[in-house]
């Protein structure tokens, strides 16, 4: 096991069952409001129980989450019984991930839990997920294992803090033994800003949680895969932005966030290949997730919907198997590839 270079403070003694009252959990996210401390809150579930613990990690000025004021469609997860593995085909088997541990950063909620849902169904042991919402990432990690059974940890971390990733990823390979999957879908949209008045601050942290974020997970993720000498699977978000020209809203720093991510995926997929290392992207279209369900987008969504041939936005489901796919051996000789799943927007 890797050398553990964080000093590790617990916060609490006592285990706490996972069934606990809704007011008890969240005395539990009082216990954890240092947005702007120098601390990582971790919550894992296993075995029914909730844990508690802080890792130590130097200040960051970055942290902030994104709050819509939309909300996702949610769907329950169903564990996969061991059972079953016996009874799959050859073909169907190399759909699976037993025994595997998964990274997800943004999986709070959105398109990052229901694909972190997706990785439950498929056979992992352990998931451990990123995000910088205390309360929508301690519920779904919470959640998820209750639903499944899988060993699912929590952090609050902002993908922006390097130096907090790194740490991180050490705790997750120290409790798991390893890591085998990273889907970084942690990232932002700003929309409807025109370029002559972007603000300059605003292009630099969209900028910074896309692409910079995207990077620093996949190297601390992609340095404890090299050195266990089993390789891995990375997935990066991108979006269908970052290969066109979106209409009607005005988005260059989006777009030249997702067209960065799209290159960097080929880049290290190039790179990381000789350490059995496959790095390849998802670009999602238009999707109906939290961050669309507002009143302010319904007219640009009707046009949406006009300019995609199957007439829909994604569901926040539609990435699911695909994820599934590309972290399974089933795409084994797939790497640096780009993904687009739009419904045909990108065809016209």
């Amino acid at each position: 096991m890797l050398a553990r270079n964080l000093a590790r403070t617990y916060i609490r003694p006592a285990v706490r069952p996972a069934f606990a009252t809704t007011y008890a959990l969240r005395s539990g996210f009082n216990s954890f409001a240092k947005h702007n401390g120098p601390e990582v809150p971790v919550i894992s579930y296993e075995g029914g129980c909730r844990h508690e613990e802080i890792l130590s990690t130097p200040v960051s000025k970055t942290s902030g989450p994104v709050n819509p004021s939309g909300a996702d469609e949610q769907k329950k997860a169903y564990p996969l019984s061991p059972s079953a593995f016996k009874y799959l085909t050859p073909t169907l088997s190399m759909f699976t991930l037993p025994g595997k541990v998964a990274v997800i950063t943004g999986g709070g909620r959105g398109l990052g839990l229901n694909m972190a849902q997706a990785l439950a169904e498929t056979g992992v042991r352990g998931i451990a997920i990123m995000d910088v919402q205390q309360e929508l990432g301690d519920k779904s990690a919470r959640e998820l294992s209750e639903q499944t059974g899988v060993d699912v940890r929590f952090y609050r971390v902002d993908v922006r803090d390097g130096q907090a990733i790194q740490q991180t990823c050490q705790d997750i390979a120290d409790h798991y033994g390893g890591l085998d999957v990273l889907i970084n879908a942690a990232g932002i949209a700003d929309s409807n800003i025109k370029a002559e008045v972007y603000d300059h601050e605003k292009w630099r942290r969209l900028l910074d949680i896309n692409i910079t974020g995207t990077f620093f997970v996949a190297q601390a993720c992609g340095t404890h895969m090299i050195r266990s000498g089993k390789g891995g699977s990375i997935i990066n978000i991108a979006s269908m932005s970052g290969s066109i020209v979106n209409y009607p809203q005005e988005q260059s720093c989006y777009n030249a966030s997702k067209a960065a991510v799209i290159q960097l995926t080929k880049s290290l997929a190039a790179e990381w290949a000789p350490y059995g290392i496959r790095v390849n992207s998802i670009s999602p279209g238009y999707m109906d997730t939290a961050l669309n369900r507002v009143p302010a987008l319904d007219a640009q969504k009707r046009i949406w919907v006009d300019h995609t041939p199957q007439k829909r936005l994604g569901a926040v489901d539609d990435l699911n198997n695909l994820a599934v796919y590309l972290a399974s051996e089933g795409s084994g000789y797939m790497t640096g590839n780009n993904c687009i799943i739009d419904g045909g927007y990108t065809l016209w």
